[in-house]
Order: structure tokens, then C-alpha cells, then sequence
């Protein structure tokens, strides 16, 4: 029997659409409607033969053996008791629950805890902490903003319905000929495709966005006349022509993505846009958001703040309390250093994300767990992968918008062949813990042992017995 699941929210993007309706018939999920072409093959995949569905262990000759999650849990406990500074990374596609519960195993392993915003909006926040953050829900640029600006961001790749649920295309209370009553402006290096949907394009030279927001700023505060000739590869008067555009409007809003954050000025980019923001409101009502990327990526730096003060980067190996120190907690610092000797890869994939140095060091050199539902490229050099049931379809929970709004997600179909949740999991691993160290399990001077690797694979890390 066929039954239709609606207001469904899509485990993809930042953006978390919230109206999918989800076909299920027999368990198996048989048509999505609504969501992306990204966020329906996510659906599918989770109904399709072949899935991972039970803990994998990697032996000698580099071939993994199916295991129990008895095993998989006894594993991750004691390498992280072992371990003197474990990393616990990732997160971008967990719920908050899972979170949560990870960050009691941190705390407890006196490990260092991080999530994607470490190598993707980590410098916004630096930002934010010393600007401030003049932000709105996507709700409200969806029925007030009649101006709007997509600087080094390209949603149309990205986040694909971003632009037609909240920032061009939807009519709203305030907004009610949709399209044709806003001007949309997108700022960016290269002509994305969402600059075949703006009315204004500017061709930003790569790596000067500071000085192009240092002209907006100087128009703003009236010192037009001495803007040179072309800024930061735009013209003049292409400038003077937004700069009029944007007092004329009722509400402009500016979404900011990884194009400021990871080109030349980095965090003093965030800041300076924060600080056009400031400058706008002198004339009309304006706030800012950053494109946040994984639908959850959001939580981590909410569920941590809320548990430990600091958002990510955090060094709980003192114990007395939690340390933040981008540069020198962050992950890619940590392995660059050779600093962690244990590693669990949640929710996301290292492989694919880290520079290569830094991943090889925590590739092949310690023992690392990674816990995803899918096989990716951390998972393969792994010594066990855990799958986890998929938030949004085999199991519900909260997850925050790239607004910071919280979104009920939930179930549609049981998890696949049985499988955990995050929050199970973590919730496991800790118990293990607290079992092993009343058995005398404590960290000690002890390195893991190393099977006989072969010229051609990755060393094998075993567990003490």
C-alpha cells in the first residue's frame, strides 16, 4: 500500500526545504516530489540494494570484513582511551542529537572536537565575534527584501532552490509580483550561472573583494568622488549605479559564500561586509546571512556553544574546560602538525575536503574510525566504517537552517538492514567507555600495534586485547 509522506524536510542543503512529499510503499521510497535533483537521488539511495548495512573492519591486504557493532563500538571506545589527543571531526550531515551525544564522548575521551565550519565559514564566525552578525530568517527576505545580493556565492550549483524559495523568485507578503518586484545583484569572479538570473552583474578581480567593498563603504559615507576610475576590476560607475540601487530599496540583503571566506582577506572580508551592512542601514533597512552548505552545519556551533561556549575548534584535552584557538585547534592544523594520534570522520568526508598532507598524516598513520552512511573516500582508508541511518529519512531530529532555525526533521522508511542512528551510536560508545575504564582501560604511554602492511596498502592499526 502506497502512502504519501508531506512537509517532509530534504537532507542536502543548507537551505532545508521543508515542503517534500515522499512516496513510500512497502518500505521503499517509490517518488519525491519537490525537492532537487541532489536531494531526491539522497531519498533513493536510501531504498537501494547494494547500501552498506552493517560495520566494515579493514584487514591486512587492505579488503574490509563485514563485523558486529558490538565490535565496530568496542573498537571506537578503546581507541579513543588510548588515544592521549583524539580529533572527533565532521558533522555537517548529523542532527543535533548526535551532536550532542558526541560531544559527551569528546568530553569524556579529552579529545579535540570540530566541524566543517573549521575549512569552509570557520573565518565568518571570527568575523561575527568581533562585528556582530545584522542577520534575518530566510522568511523574511523571502516577504520583505526587494534588493538582493549574492556575493561570492553561486546557489544555483550550490543550494538549487535556494533562489526560487527564498531570495528571487517567490512572492510574499510584501514582495507580491515576486521576480519582477526585486533586483537581484550577484558580486563574483567568474559568470556563474546565478548571474544569468541577476539584473546586475559585477565582475570582481580574484581575491579584491575587500576593495570593492571599501568603494561601496566610500559611497555610502558620501566620498563617491574619490572612487578611482575601476575598483577591484569594476567600473566606476557600474558602483555608483548598485550603490543607488541599494538606497532606493525597502530591504536589501546580502547572502556571502565561501568566495569571501576562503579568497584573499578571509575573515576581513566577512567583516567588511558586516560593516557595508552597518553603513546601508543608514539609509535603508538591510541585514546579511552566510550560505551555509550541509543542511546541518549550523548545529554544531548552536548544540556546542550551548554545551561547551565555543562553536567549533574546540580542545577539551585540558578537562578542566574547553579551549578555542583557530590556527591551533582546528583540524587541519592539528593533523598538519601530527598533533592527534586517533581520529573519527562523522558525517562528512575528510578525504575529499582536507589538503592532502594533512589527511595523510591522519590516513595512514593513526587509527581512524569513520561514521557515514555512504562509502566515501575516508571511509576507504579507514580501519572501520560505521554506517548510520540517513537524518531526514530513517530518522528524524533537529537541524538548523542556515538562518539558525531550527527544523523538526523525521523518518520516512526504517533504517536500512537495522542500522543505528548517530545519537545511538555515540550513546554506545560512551557506555563502552565508562565499562572499559572500570575494567582499568586508561591512556597511557602505549602506541597502537601495527599489522605487516603490504608495499601497496595503508598500515593496518589493531586494537589492544
Amino acid at each position: 500500500m502506497q502512502e504519501t509522506i508531506k512537509h517532509v524536510a530534504c537532507p542536502y542543503c543548507g537551505a532545508c526545504c521543508d515542503d517534500l512529499e515522499i512516496t513510500v510503499e512497502d518500505g521503499k521510497i517509490i517518488e519525491v516530489k519537490n525537492a532537487c535533483i541532489i536531494g531526491t537521488e539522497i531519498y533513493h539511495h536510501a531504498s537501494r540494494e547494494g547500501r552498506v548495512g552493517s560495520p566494515r573492519r579493514r584487514q591486512p591486504d587492505g579488503t574490509y570484513k563485514d563485523i558486529t557493532y558490538e565490535e565496530a563500538i568496542d573498537f571506537t571506545a578503546k581507541m579513543l582511551i588510548k588515544a592521549k589527543k583524539p580529533l572527533i571531526y565532521g558533522f555537517g550531515s548529523t542532527n543535533c542529537e548526535g551532536m550532542a551525544a558526541a560531544g559527551r564522548v569528546a568530553e569524556d575521551a579529552g579529545a579535540v572536537l570540530d566541524n566543517c565550519a573549521s575549512i569552509c565559514h570557520g573565518s565568518s564566525f571570527l568575523a561575527i565575534f568581533d562585528t556582530g552578525y545584522p542577520s534575518c530568517t530566510l522568511g523574511e527576505v523571502k516577504n520583505r527584501a526587494d534588493v538582493v545580493i549574492y556575493w561570492g556565492s553561486n546557489p544555483q550549483h550550490a543550494h538549487p532552490r535556494h533562489l526560487s524559495r527564498y531570495g528571487v523568485f517567490p512572492r510574499g507578503y510584501f514582495t507580491g509580483k515576486g521576480y519582477k518586484g526585486r533586483k537581484v545583484i550577484v558580486v563574483d569572479p567568474r559568470y556563474t550561472d546565478t548571474a544569468r538570473c541577476a539584473d546586475h552583474f559585477l565582475q570582481v578581480q580574484q581575491g579584491h573583494d575587500y576593495e570593492l567593498f571599501d568603494a561601496f563603504r566610500m559611497v555610502m559615507h558620501g566620498y563617491a568622488d574619490k572612487i578611482p576610475a575601476i575598483v577591484a576590476g569594476v567600473p566606476k560607475e557600474k558602483i555608483l549605479e548598485v550603490c543607488e540601487i541599494i538606497k532606493g530599496g525597502r530591504y536589501v540583503h546580502i547572502f556571502f559564500g565561501m568566495g569571501l571566506c576562503h579568497s584573499d582577506g578571509r575573515n576581513h572580508n566577512v567583516d567588511i561586509a558586516i560593516n557595508l551592512v552597518r553603513d546601508i542601514n543608514e539609509y535603508t533597512k538591510c541585514t546579511i546571512m552566510a550560505m551555509r552548505g550541509h543542511y546541518n552545519i549550523a548545529g554544531p556551533g548552536i548544540v556546542w556553544a550551548w554545551q561547551f561556549g565555543f562553536p567549533y575548534c574546540i580542545d577539551l584535552t585540558k578537562g578542566s574546560h574547553a579551549h578555542m584557538n583557530p590556527g591551533e585547534t582546528s583540524s587541519v592544523d592539528l593533523a598538519n602538525r601530527g598533533e592527534v594520534d586517533a581520529f573519527i570522520n562523522i558525517g562528512t568526508d575528510a578525504g575529499a575536503h582536507f589538503p592532502i598532507r594533512a589527511f595523510e598524516k591522519l590516513g595512514s598513520g593513526i587509527p581512524m574510525v569513520t561514521i557515514d552512511p555512504s562509502v566515501n573516500m575516508a571511509a576507504t582508508v579507514s580501519d572501520v566504517h560505521i554506517p548510520v541511518a540517513i537524518v531526514g529519512v530513517e530518522t528524524g531530529g533537529i537541524c538548523y537552517r542556515m538562518d539558525n532555525v531550527p527544523i523538526q526533521y523525521r523518518a520516512v522508511v526504517e533504517p536500512y538492514n537495522g542500522i543505528l542512528t548517530d545519537e545511538e551510536l555515540f550513546d554506545r560508545i560512551y557506555e563502552r567507555m565508562q565499562e572499559l575504564k572500570k575494567e582499568g582501560w586508561t591512556t597511557d604511554e602505549g602506541v597502537w600495534d601495527y599489522a605487516t602492511p603490504l608495499a601497496d596498502v595503508r598500515p593496518v592499526k589493531e586494537v589492544y586485547e
